[in-house]
């Protein structure tokens, strides 16, 4: 029996399991010839000097979905000079393909035309488990440019490069790995599910070397597809895995949260599992986390801003009014990382997730952790953000509010000492607890028009409020054990 062959055999007739095996793995290098390269022209002549055929073109919609297609060549290479049309029903429906009934982008009303998108080539990715086909990430144009969500990113990182800095951001996720199916899924009607390891065992080495194979898989995947990981870890709870991908820019570090989350849950499904980034699945276990991580650099300079060894805490006047911004804004904001009505199960008091816009220093009871240390390290954890976020949105969302506090010289409150769920704090501080509540924020926020502009607020708050309206039009399990007979 062949090498390639008994590796095969040993952890299942998947090419996953082949992918987990460091010396079946097939390597990248016949590809590198595109991804060393970042201008158009470059791009061209390596995909042809490749002989590519196809390539897979994706853009994430409102609620970080993957929504694309394969194109052939020639017209990939036609549309990297002058884009091409989609759809925009994909920025005017939910995640379940059922259309908005009051957006006013696009609808019946508009009769669902072509939107203008381009492609971002700096994006490109191998596809490990296709061949190495090319991915590229693209991004609404024209008038869609307003809603798009890599766009509204893209426009707070611009404001920050007009302030004088540059972002860096990182996203780490905890989510739940189940020995189940999409098939299995829905014949249980999500109850009663395995998960791919049983009981609370956090930090675990036995769980992960037992399942070495996945693991070594998802690293594998990542590194091939440019998303680094700096650890990867179980998690406590029944099948939870928490993985850390590493700092970048901010647009970049969304591309990789938000590609982490697609393929991750590819990689899970090829091998007969499911991975789910729900914020809180079960009411027995704690919900998962989606934080992220910021810290400004000067423009010209590259030396961090966060770092002042002279003041409290090691915080600058730049991160003391950074954490005053997002501490102000986080009530107005919170339809945009708080983004679905499982969201708001999470946020609850003792499940390690904040209840209130707080902030302390190296406390993970609060809602924001500043994390002292030296100058290059010193940042600011989102930590009100879960699995479920759109990257693009929560992470606009994190930094819009933390350079409109720069620019209004926002004081923050006292830092929490201790426990902040077992404190009271005032109502300005209380967060909404729907997403309708959420969204209706937003809606009304000033600070959220300037910073995203009326377009893309009054297109997302509609998103949110229509999420809330079909859960109402449903009965929960809950609501039948209460009521079914005794009322």
């Amino acid at each position: 029996m062949s090498a390639r062959r008994e590796a095969t055999s040993l952890v299942g007739e998947t090419l996953d399991s082949l992918l987990a095996s460091p010396n079946a793995r097939k390597p990248i290098m016949d590809i590198d010839v595109v991804f060393g390269r970042k201008t158009v022209p470059e791009i061209k002549k390596g995909l042809r000097d490749l002989n590519v055929e196809y390539v897979k073109v994706g853009m994430f919609d409102v609620d970080g979905i993957l929504r694309g297609k394969y194109m052939k060549i020639d017209k990939f290479l036609s549309s990297l000079d002058k884009g091409f049309g989609f759809c925009d029903v994909v920025l005017g429906w939910d995640s379940n393909d059922q259309l908005y009934d009051s957006s006013t982008y696009t609808g019946w009303h508009t009769a669902y035309p072509d939107a203008e998108v381009r492609i971002v080539p700096e994006t490109v990715r191998a596809l490990p488990f296709e061949d190495n086909v090319p991915l590229f990430l693209a991004e609404m144009a024209g008038k869609g440019e307003a809603i798009c969500p890599r766009g509204t990113l893209r426009r707070v990182v611009n404001r920050a490069a007009d302030m004088g800095y540059t972002v860096s951001a990182a996203v780490e996720f905890e989510f739940f790995m189940f020995n189940e199916t999409p098939e299995s899924v829905r014949a249980k009607n999500y109850q009663g599910l395995t998960p791919i390891t049983p009981g609370n065992f956090g930090y675990s080495v036995l769980r992960s070397s037992v399942h070495s194979e996945f693991y070594h898989s998802l690293m594998n995947m990542c590194r091939d597809m440019r998303i680094p990981l700096e650890d990867l870890h179980t998690e406590t709870g029944p099948g939870v895995i928490e993985a850390a991908i590493l700092y970048d820019d901010a647009l970049e570090s969304a591309d990789r949260a938000a590609l982490f989350k697609t393929f991750t849950k590819v990689l899970s499904q090829r091998r007969g599992w499911m991975a789910t980034f729900m914020a809180k699945w079960s009411n027995k276990v704690p919900g998962q986390s989606g934080h992220i991580h910021i810290s400004l650099r000067d423009k010209k300079t590259g030396k961090p801003v966060f770092f002042d060894e002279k003041k409290p805490h090691t915080m600058s006047d730049t991160m003391r009014w950074f954490v005053g911004g997002q501490q102000a804004l986080m009530p107005e904001l919170l339809a945009m990382v708080a983004c679905t009505v499982n969201s708001y199960s999470r946020l609850v008091p003792g499940f390690w997730a904040p209840i209130n816009a707080t902030w302390g220093v190296d406390n993970r009871t609060t809602a924001l952790r500043v994390i002292p240390g030296a100058e290059k390290s010193q940042r600011v954890e989102y930590r009100i953000a879960a699995a479920d976020i759109n990257p693009y949105i929560a992470l606009a969302a994190s930094i819009g509010s933390g350079l409109w506090g720069i620019e209004h010289k926002i004081e923050p409150s006292k830092p929490v000492e201790g426990n902040a769920y077992e404190q009271k704090f005032p109502e300005k501080m209380q967060l909404p607890t729907t997403l309708t509540e959420a969204a209706g924020r937003l809606r009304k926020s000033k600070a959220a028009h300037d910073l995203f502009g009326r377009e893309f607020v009054e297109h997302y708050a509609q998103s949110r409020e229509w999420e809330e309206r079909e859960f109402r039009k449903h009965i929960t399990d809950w609501e039948l054990a209460r009521y079914f007979e005794i009322i």
